[in-house]
């Protein structure tokens, strides 16, 4: 098992509009692809702000990679990609992979 986390560095004032076109844009088809992969997502509250962070659950890069790739390959996610340009929203992404330690409680 391995864990997606995403951290998007939004420029300020843009974090209300971006989660409104993630939610009813993205979100539909994250669902489609990722289904159960979806474990969550936050906005920071306390510390630097306008972030917002994704936790992505797969069993393993190979299933990462396949459901990634069919996201890719649906035009709804380029229109997507195309209206975050056009709004000037994101400012950064950062991606890590993270693979929980043997002790970890979630394997």
């Amino acid at each position: 098992m391995i864990i997606d986390h995403r951290t998007y560095e939004l420029h300020p004032n843009k974090l209300p509009d971006w989660l409104k076109l993630w939610e009813s844009q993205a979100l539909p088809m994250h669902m489609k692809y990722m289904g159960e992969s979806f474990v969550s997502m936050f906005q920071t509250e306390v510390g630097q702000l306008n972030q917002v962070v994704h936790l992505w659950r797969y069993d393993s890069m190979a299933d990462r990679e396949k459901r990634r790739g069919a996201l890719e390959a649906d035009p709804g996610w380029h229109d997507f990609r195309r209206a975050v340009r056009e709004q000037a929203s994101l400012k950064q992404l950062e991606n890590k992979i993270l693979k929980p330690v043997a002790f970890s409680p979630m394997k």
